[in-house]
């Protein structure tokens, strides 16, 4: 099948795709990331109020608490998850008409 563009669509028969094969959207991955973030953050908040009545030494636990959760909250809110690695293509792509070369009999 050729076009006025010189390109053909491939007629091959289309895979089907369950709709759990396909990858996480970007908003919903975006989402779960905010939600870790701000579950780290709210332990941090935690952490900072118990710092006023945690007596002696153990003001040191919620202290680096409070310091070092941050951290550990940016890494897990900026890491992307790959679930599966599947790729969707797009449907009915368009490939260049390249013309079977003619075999020497002439049919």
């Amino acid at each position: 099948m050729r076009n006025v563009a010189g390109y053909h669509r491939r007629v091959s028969k289309p895979q089907s795709s369950a709709i759990t094969s396909l990858p996480t959207s970007p908003d919903d991955e975006r989402k779960a990331r905010m939600v870790k973030y701000a579950a780290a953050m709210g332990v941090r908040m935690v952490c900072i109020v118990a710092c006023f009545f945690t007596p002696g030494w153990w003001l040191l636990v919620p202290a680096l608490g409070a310091i070092v959760l941050p951290y550990f909250a940016v890494i897990a809110a900026n890491t992307v998850v790959n679930s599966g690695g599947n790729r969707v293509e797009r449907p009915g792509a368009l490939l260049p008409y390249r013309p079977e070369p003619l075999s020497r009999d002439g049919v």
